[in-house]
């Protein structure tokens, strides 16, 4: 439990996620000293920590200012490319870094239920079916890649849909030829990913170094 003001930094600090984030952690002794968005820069103090919800062409950015801070890095950008995630991990030698694609607790449930449900169910008919607001340009998301990375042993097809402003829908059908079993997850808003990264902020900011994921942070690493 963190009982001091700890002074972060927020790439991204004006979207969607951006604004939960500031909302939940000046709920939880966090104080926002840096911020970069499309707006620029502003700046009244040293971060001791960063967080990237933006876009994986800011990515350069926050290596940027990881390299001159050597601060724990939290990077929720989906999209990034392996190049980009190789550097995170070469980031991760000397700072603590967590890097996930999605930041909710009910999905790593998901995960481990979809893990479980390839292991029993190997010549079931598998399909996964992601829902996202009209805004998000990746596609499939990130979290239908960690859904489907569970299938190491068997391609499965994914469909992506772009509605409206839904934050997150996600649900994995396992079908036999007389039942069909649906894992599903909804988020119905962004503060359960701000949670998430608040979480995250916590775990990392005890490690000197390392690269982790949220799972290592839910389940333990």
């Amino acid at each position: 439990m963190i009982t001091r003001k700890i002074k972060y930094g927020l790439i991204g600090a004006s979207g969607r996620l951006g604004n939960e984030i500031k909302n939940v952690f000046a709920e939880n002794h966090f104080e926002l000293v840096f911020e970069y968005d499309l707006n620029g820069e502003k700046k009244s103090g040293s971060p001791e920590i960063l967080i990237d919800c933006s876009l994986p062409e800011v990515f350069t950015k926050s290596v940027s200012i990881i390299d001159e801070l050597k601060i724990p890095f939290i990077i929720a950008t989906t999209g990034l490319n392996e190049e980009q995630i190789n550097k995170l991990r070469e980031l991760s030698q000397n700072v603590p870094v967590v890097q996930s694609y999605n930041f909710s607790l009910g999905i790593q449930v998901l995960l481990r239920l979809t893990e479980l449900a390839n292991e029993k169910l190997k010549d079931w008919d598998v399909e996964i079916v992601e829902t996202h607001h009209r805004f998000k340009k990746d596609k499939p998301s990130g979290t239908a890649k960690m859904i489907r990375n569970v299938f190491k042993d068997r391609e499965v097809n994914t469909s992506s849909l772009r509605l409206g402003n839904v934050p997150g829908e996600h649900t994995v059908s396992f079908g036999g030829l007389g039942e069909v079993l649906s894992i599903s997850h909804s988020a119905t808003s962004r503060r359960t990913f701000a949670e998430g990264i608040l979480k995250s902020a916590e775990f990392v900011l005890q490690k000197k170094n390392g690269f982790f994921s949220f799972t290592d942070i839910v389940f333990g690493k």
